[in-house]
């Protein structure tokens, strides 16, 4: 099918065009360089939506008919990556570009390409323009353009999806879905970040394939969940995840009964929204501050679990963090180094509660102080004992006091009774303990 163009021939209005200005110049480098070398080379999949949305893409994707042996030769700064679905990452300035080989949708009838449940386990077969529209997931990321030439190719009406605003699966649904359960996460994204909604075929066919997520790597399934909550629209997400049921197949601890109604727990709720806030604002955010957030009611059940035991507070953290990283690992693998900080947020947070006087200077000088105090105004917010109102003001004024002000506030909390918050100190045993 020849391509058209998307700006005349295949607009649906007039705002569907999209400006050359706005088009990143690493991005038509790399098309003009696989061109001049004799290949086909377009703009692809996401970044064509967002331009024709007048948004500016976050990355860019190149689609083209060389193998990646042949774009590997043609860019010095660039690399092969990937075994199940080999790219290449092509290094223009400070911008990655991501091109891709044309693909052929997989075959049905290979038994090697698919795993029982029909998940694809190989998707290296190179095929033509036509056939790698066909498999791309949704029409509103099958859409091609050609900056040089001003040229684009929609096959699956992509662009009446998008004015409609509907976000529908290429080719059945349920299929489709087995294929790659993580198209049902980036429905939910797409919902959340475009404000669209789903086609009515492909949303059955969402609700019905949503537990195959369980059979999706841990380690996949972790970059999936950043994605997810990292793109400032965290906290739409969160909630279309809790409506679709999916929150609680990636974090099953958090619910009791996988088959009944999830809420998003306004800690979470808070916290995702504070997430937003901060990426809209070019702030920066870090994965271990969500996954405190997200696994913190489990976490603490399990350190009052274990102070009523007699053990005392800050093993009582490290022990419930333990049993919960191991836990939340077998459905997303959370690195040990993400993990960690999470370890020293929920400890200093705890410290920010104790307010042991000897300690005050050391917490502000810790480099997770910003990160704990975050956490214990979000426990705040949400109406959690032991992060009452008064507390959260006292660790906001010595932040931005003068040393003998700070001195003052330290020294009037000698002498008070110690906040135990969490469990009982160790008792020290009598020097000379005769029965």
């Amino acid at each position: 099918m020849p391509p058209v163009s998307v700006i005349e021939e295949n607009a649906v209005s007039a705002e569907h065009s999209i400006d050359p200005d706005s088009i990143s110049s690493s991005a038509v480098a790399v098309t003009r360089a696989l061109q001049d070398a004799g290949f086909d080379a377009w703009l692809v999949g996401g970044c064509v939506r967002d331009l024709l949305l007048g948004l500016s893409p976050k990355d860019y994707d190149v689609a083209t008919d060389a193998t990646p042996v042949e774009i590997r030769a043609i860019f010095r700064r660039s690399r092969i990556i990937g075994r199940r679905f080999q790219i290449v990452h092509v290094r223009m300035g400070r911008e990655l570009i991501e091109v891709t080989t044309y693909r052929k949708p997989p075959n049905s009838g290979s038994s090697s390409s698919k795993s029982d449940n029909g998940r694809i386990l190989d998707d290296n077969e190179w095929g033509d323009l036509h056939s790698d529209c066909l498999r791309r997931d949704f029409t509103v990321n099958a859409l091609y353009y050609d900056p040089g030439s001003d040229e684009g190719y929609d096959q699956v009406d992509g662009l009446v999806d998008l004015e409609d605003r509907i976000i529908r699966m290429i080719g059945n649904p349920k299929v489709r879905f087995s294929e790659d359960p993580v198209r049902i996460l980036r429905a939910i994204r797409f919902m959340a970040k475009l404000g669209f909604t789903v086609e009515e075929q492909t949303d059955i066919a969402l609700i019905a394939s949503k537990h195959l997520l369980t059979g999706v790597p841990a380690a996949r399934l972790y970059d999936e969940v950043l994605k997810l909550f990292h793109h400032g629209n965290g906290e739409t997400t969160g909630q279309l995840m809790s409506q679709y049921g999916v929150f609680p197949l990636l974090f099953p601890m958090l619910a009791d009964d996988l088959d009944k109604p999830f809420e998003l727990p306004e800690l979470i709720c808070n916290g995702l929204r504070n997430t937003d806030i901060r990426i809209r604002a070019n702030k920066p955010v870090i994965p271990a501050f969500l996954f405190a957030v997200c696994l913190w009611q489990p976490t603490k059940s399990k350190i009052e679990q274990l102070c009523a035991e007699g053990c005392p507070a800050i093993p009582a953290i490290h022990q419930a963090a333990e049993s919960v990283f191991a836990h939340v690992c077998e459905t997303v693998a959370i690195p040990r180094r993400v993990w960690s900080i999470v370890q020293e947020i929920w400890e200093l947070e705890y410290r920010l509660r104790d307010r042991r006087p000897k300690f005050i200077g050391k917490i502000l000088e810790n480099r997770r102080f910003r990160a704990a105090y975050d956490f214990l105004e979000l426990r705040s917010r949400s109406g959690e004992a032991g992060a009452d109102v008064e507390l959260v003001k006292w660790w906001e004024t010595i932040q931005n006091v003068d040393e003998a002000e700070k001195q003052k506030m330290i020294e009037s909390l000698r002498g008070q009774s110690s906040r135990k918050p969490g469990g009982n100190r160790r008792r020290r045993r009598p020097k000379n303990n005769v029965e």
